[in-house]
This record gives structure tokens, sequence and C-alpha cells, in this order.
């Protein structure tokens, strides 16, 4: 496979945070020292460089020996090792049941291994606590094939709407949404309705709602399965000017015509194993 895992070493905590310690005035006026938020700041940094670490030696995506089987017993995934590198574009393919899905669940967090190691940009997700997972997704970008757009707001309020979730003040709102929507070629239909738009312009939104908060990684779940053609390429060739401007790009697909015309690395799957994995690959007969 592409990556051998090399596991973290435990770096030591900086001197200059190790030894810093942080005062308050009592109410006599001497000063009481706060050691506890120094350990704190000096355990932030130490989690920032295992990551770092982790990304830099086995990608923003690794997988080692990954092992996934449902509560009805029936195995979704099988020995599955891989790594993605930053700034890849790689489209995964393969039947329906291949494991396709359970992978990206994985990557989400939305699902756990059964055993093996899932790593998304140097996060042990196997490790993640469950009040983590949001803080974690918003690193992320998410795309799915049934747009998942809020019908009863406007094309402005689907995007606005993920940044209020992570806070953004007001002015970088106001600033940021127009700009990703022009990106995406919707600067006029900031007012219109979900409802109102075409199949091809409901997954433009939900691109622009997608890559609003900068994801390091853009995952796309069958993004032009109910798209014509002329759709379908339009989405692609937005996904792949934003893979030039250094986002991850990961998409699942079955268009086969797409995946053999854009020669990117293509990994299929099949019964829950990588069968190929290749540079420059096309969408391959299984039988």
């Amino acid at each position: 496979m592409r990556s051998t895992f090399k596991a973290p070493i435990q770096p030591a905590a900086p001197q200059c945070i190790k030894a810093r310690e942080f005062r308050r005035r009592n109410d006599d006026g001497t000063f009481a020292v706060n050691r506890t938020r120094g350990k704190r700041m000096a355990n932030k940094v130490i989690q920032r460089k295992r990551r770092e670490q982790m990304i830099e030696e086995n990608g923003v995506i690794f997988l080692n020996n990954v092992n996934k089987t449902y509560s009805t017993g029936s195995p979704a995934l099988n020995g599955i090792t891989l790594s993605i590198g930053r700034g890849e574009f790689v489209f995964i393919v393969g039947d329906s049941g291949s494991g396709k899905s359970t992978l990206i669940k994985l990557l989400l967090r939305e699902l756990t291994a059964t055993s093996g190691d899932v790593y998304v940009l140097g996060n042990d997700l196997g490790r993640l606590r469950h009040r983590q997972i949001p803080k974690f997704r918003r690193s992320l970008g998410v795309v799915f094939q049934d747009f998942r757009l809020l019908n009863d707001r406007n094309v402005y309020e689907n995007v606005a709407f993920a940044q209020r979730i992570v806070e953004t003040p007001g002015r970088e709102i106001r600033r940021n949404v127009p700009a990703i929507l022009a990106t995406v070629g919707l600067a006029g239909k900031y007012k219109a309705k979900t409802t109102q738009l075409s199949g091809g312009e409901q997954q433009r939104v939900a691109l622009a709602r997608a890559l609003v908060n900068s994801p390091s990684i853009l995952l796309a779940d069958e993004p032009t399965g109910n798209l014509d053609p002329k759709n379908s390429w339009e989405i692609m060739k937005l996904l792949e000017e934003i893979n030039e401007s250094g986002t991850t790009v990961v998409v699942v697909t079955h268009n086969r015509e797409i995946v053999n015309a854009m020669r990117k690395r293509v990994i299929t799957m099949k019964k829950g194993v990588i069968v190929s994995d290749e540079e420059g690959g096309a969408y391959i007969d299984e039988d």
C-alpha cells in the first residue's frame, strides 16, 4: 500500500510552555500562580505537534488495517490500509455494497472502526470523544448526492448557516458568503429559494456551503448522482479548481465517464477490500 504506518513520537513539551505560569491578583494584592492553565496550553501544543507529525508521515487521511463489522455480523470493510496526502484528488469507486459509503462514514466519524486505526488531519478518530466530534467536522467539507439543503431558506441563508454554526462574526459572513457564491457561479441567485433552482444549481449551493469555512478536506459522496451530464461536468470542473487551490478532494462516484476522462488517482473497492489503487487510473471492471 501507499504508506507504512508510523506512530507519532511523543514530543516533549517545549520548555517555554512547560514553565509558563499564569498569575491572578488576590484581594489582598498578592498574586496566585495558575499552573493548571499553563499545563493545558502545553498539552495543546503537544497535541498539535502530534497531529502535524502524523500528517507529515502518513497523509491527511490514513487508515491502517481497518475492519468494520456491523452489529448484524455483516462485514463492511476488511483490512483497509490507505493514505491520502495533502492536496490530492482521489476517486473512490466500486459497485453498491463495496464499502464506499462505510468508508466515508468512518472519515466523518459517523461510525467507528471495529479494529484498526483511522486518522483524519492527524486526529485519531477512534480516540475522539463525543463532544469533540462537532469541532473535528468543521475541518471537513461534505457534499451529498441529495444536496441536503434547507428548503425554507434562500441560497444566501443556506450558505451563511454553515458559518453561523461555527460562530463566524456577522461582518465576515457578509463578506464570505457572496465571495463563495461567486466562486460557484451563483452570485446572482443569492435571494432565490432552493426549490426554485435546478439540480445543478442546488448542488452548487451545497458545494458553496461545504467550502465557505475553508475546509482542509472536501468529501463528495456521489456529487453528480442526480445531475445530467452537462451539470455533472460543471460540478467536477469546480471540484478540480477547488483542488488546485490546495484542498484535498475525495469523490465517491459511479460515473465511469468522468473517472476515465479526468485521470486522477482511482481507488477501486470490492466487497470491503481495495482491489486497485492507481495514479492516473480509470474505472475498471470488477468482474
